[in-house]
């Protein structure tokens, strides 16, 4: 009977405490938090759902999709534009609508120049979901002749090659 008693007492005195100030302690506010926004294993709003939709809502949700199907031309170039040309132009970059290809010669991205409409259909076939109006073949970059970070603008000595 005292145990009871005791614990009657305890119940009694814990809800003076609440009631008579409004203190609530550190577990009590984590609980009523945790309470408020519903976190229990099988209400509504937590259904379970599959791998698959788990990753496409995140894949839409951080635009990953679009930079996957990216990834998938920047490394499929050759079944876009053949074996041989893809050995010697790869694509460097995609803004917007457009396609940016570093060919290894200027003769090489003449060539895929004049491929760009074929090349441009087999895009839209390979890869549907990038929208792709232009492709840009540029040639190799010239050697950069400026070394380190102090440097003196300008054109620089002119008798290097006479």
């Amino acid at each position: 009977m005292r145990e009871m008693d005791f614990h009657v007492a305890d119940g009694f005195f814990k809800s003076f405490l609440a009631n008579s100030h409004g203190i609530k302690s550190r577990d009590e506010k984590r609980r009523d938090r945790y309470q408020k926004r519903g976190s229990k294993p099988f209400d509504k709003g937590r259904d379970l759902i599959t791998a698959e939709e788990g990753l496409e809502h995140l894949f839409g949700e951080f635009n990953w999709g679009g930079q996957l199907e990216k990834a998938a031309l920047f490394s499929d170039w050759d079944k876009v534009v053949g074996k041989e040309s893809a050995e010697a132009s790869f694509p460097e970059e995609l803004k917007g609508g457009q396609l940016v290809v570093r060919c290894r010669s200027t003769a090489w991205a003449t060539q895929l120049r004049l491929l760009e409409p074929q090349i441009l259909e087999k895009l839209k076939l390979e890869h549907p979901n990038l929208i792709i109006d232009q492709v840009m073949f540029l040639g190799p970059t010239a050697p950069s002749w400026k070394k380190g970070s102090r440097s003196v603008p300008g054109r620089g000595p002119r008798d290097t090659y006479g």
